[in-house]
């Protein structure tokens, strides 16, 4: 069973964007708890705190504090820079409830194949899987250290923990090693002189919907 971390809450009563906002610029994150059929709650609790879990993979942790409950991560809402979280969604949820969670997918070793011109490319960066949610890994490490040249690594070829079950096709290519594609020079002069896509992007809080 994975590690269950803990999270200090507190029960809030501060609402509307204006008052969040300030309540962010005191190192406190918003979040709501909900799930169960029960009735949501408003909680804060300190942005390093779920930060450290976020940034861990960490899904399933224990609520303490004015709340005491187990929950599930649902949702987070990070700024626009990526550098702090402005909310969070928690779920209630039980030990041995199953759930569906998307996780990253690293790769550990060195492929053979490189030391024979091979390039290792990585396919899959993200996973989705099934399982009970005291038992969501951080992540899913695949070993590349017996990845020969012209070879390649599928979800079937890759050891899951027992009870976690991944939610795509067995044949899905997770990473390969072979010959690195050569550009032309009229695709490397076309490119050249491309002009740049700018593609605008507003704050997350000007999207950021009023605060429940």
């Amino acid at each position: 069973m994975a590690k269950v971390h803990s999270l200090s809450v507190k029960l809030r009563d501060t609402h509307g964007k204006r008052r969040v906002c300030r309540l962010r610029n005191t190192g406190i994150v918003p979040a709501v708890l909900y799930g169960h059929k029960q009735e949501p709650k408003s909680l804060s609790l300190k942005s390093e705190e779920i930060e450290t879990v976020v940034r861990h993979g960490n899904h399933f942790v224990a609520l303490t504090g004015d709340v005491s409950e187990s929950a599930f991560i649902k949702q987070v809402q990070w700024n626009t820079w990526g550098s702090g979280i402005l909310h969070v969604d928690f779920a209630r949820v039980g030990a041995h409830e199953k759930v569906r969670v998307a996780v990253a997918v690293e790769l550990r070793g060195e492929a053979p194949g490189t030391k024979e011109g091979g390039v290792v490319k990585h396919a899959l960066h993200t996973l989705e899987l099934e399982c009970e949610a005291s038992a969501v890994p951080e992540k899913i490490e695949v070993s590349i250290n017996h990845l020969e040249f012209s070879q390649a690594i599928h979800i079937k070829d890759i050891g899951f923990p027992k009870g976690v079950m991944p939610l795509i096709d067995g044949e899905t290519l997770v990473v390969s090693c072979a010959a690195p594609i050569e550009e032309s020079e009229e695709e490397a002069g076309a490119a050249g002189g491309a002009e740049p896509e700018v593609i605008g992007r507003k704050k997350a809080e000007e999207n950021e919907e009023d605060e429940r």
